[in-house]
């Protein structure tokens, strides 16, 4: 009777150095506690957004829900390709997550944007720091994935703003 390590069974093979794989390992981890808190942060505006502007922002925030929910299965599975392990439960996102709750029974429209602006900055730039972090690496592939997602947050960031600025 063969008996398996269960240890092993999840222990991917990599080609990559251990020091730097495991710090690829823990950013990306910590993108996918981000962009989960991320993502309930800007469904939870979505659904409590009101005023004159309710349903351009409503889309809005609808479209970059579903934009932000849509990078966490790649960033989670590159973890595993790596032969890292990912999040497993919601308290391990609140562990790693750097993105400020928002339990308030009201938040201005205005202050809704503003507030997922600075968000989708601070993410855009873990991102970033992510990136520098598989370059040192040489994990090009964690490299190249990222770069179209700092290219997504940088748009939510854009259309944010110009959405958030009242015209003349």
């Amino acid at each position: 009777m063969n008996t398996i390590n269960q240890v092993d069974v999840l222990n991917t093979p990599s080609d990559l150095e251990e020091s730097g794989r495991e710090k690829v390992v823990e950013s990306l981890n910590r993108l996918v506690a981000d962009l989960f808190a991320l993502y309930i942060k800007t469904k939870n505006y979505h659904w409590h957004v009101s005023g004159r502007h309710f349903r351009d922002y409503h889309l809005l925030l609808d479209e970059q829900a579903d934009q932000i929910i849509a990078t966490i299965d790649p960033l989670a599975e590159r973890v595993r390709k790596i032969g890292g392990n990912t999040i497993r439960s919601v308290a391990h996102v609140a562990q790693l997550q750097r993105v400020k709750d928002n339990d308030e029974d009201f938040v201005a429209p205005r202050d809704m944007l503003a507030d997922l602006v600075e968000e989708n900055k601070k993410l855009a730039q873990n991102m970033r720091n992510a990136h520098e972090a598989a370059d040192d690496a040489k994990d090009v592939a964690t490299a190249s994935l990222l770069e179209n997602f700092i290219d997504e947050a940088e748009q939510r960031i854009w259309f944010l703003f110009e959405a958030s600025r009242e015209v003349a």
